[in-house]
């Protein structure tokens, strides 16, 4: 890949990740729940669904979906009825203990925030359509297509696990503290329960 088309991907693949959305959610809401560094694995997840999207752009059947109403609107209502079950789940979630309590607490297990995370960045049609939009400005047919590829997957897949991890989990470690107490926790999943709902309805609605 050109020099310059790859810094272009690099700005552009940052901006993208930064601006907020149901992967961003998750992510706060994992590194508040478990901390920061178990949220990685929620973030694995996430990464994921990310080269499942590129995968499916890749073999052209991204278009297919992009250009059914059928198929759009399936994964669509699909990926926005599982945000709002997250939603409701997180909403109504019981608190922990705190960890100097006699009750011990027993974080969510990786491979369960993997499958979330999977999910959530999965059964999201808008990313497919967005990966066919913006994954040709980077491409170029008349070189090799495989080496362009792993180029874009591993560039998009870095900036992802950086900004998630670094910006979006360190932000939510910042807040820790007021998981500490029953009632603080209570708050969190209250906050962060309507945060999944809301996504969920926006990803219906738009």
């Amino acid at each position: 890949m050109n020099p310059s088309v790859w810094l272009a991907l690099l700005g552009a693949g940052t901006l993208i990740s930064l601006t907020p959305g149901a992967g961003a959610v998750n992510t706060m809401s994992n590194a508040l729940a478990v901390g920061f560094r178990r949220a990685i694995w929620g973030i694995f997840g996430q990464q994921a669904a990310l080269l499942i999207h590129i995968a499916v752009v890749a073999a052209g059947v991204g278009l297919l979906v992009a250009s059914s109403p059928t198929a759009f609107n399936l994964i669509r209502y699909s990926g926005a009825a599982y945000l709002v079950y997250l939603g409701i789940r997180k909403f109504l979630d019981t608190p922990q203990a705190p960890a100097d309590s006699l009750v011990p607490a027993r974080p969510e297990s990786r491979l369960s925030m993997f499958r979330r995370g999977l999910w959530v960045n999965l059964l999201n049609p808008k990313a497919i359509v967005f990966f066919l939009a913006f994954i040709p400005q980077f491409i170029r047919p008349s070189e090799p297509l495989l080496g362009q590829y792993g180029v874009l997957a591993a560039t998009v897949i870095t900036i992802d696990v950086t900004v998630m991890w670094l910006f979006y989990a360190a932000t939510a470690r910042s807040l820790r503290r007021f998981t500490q107490n029953l009632r603080g926790q209570l708050l969190v999943n209250r906050v962060f329960g309507l945060l999944f709902i809301i996504v969920g309805l926006l990803l219906a609605l738009a």
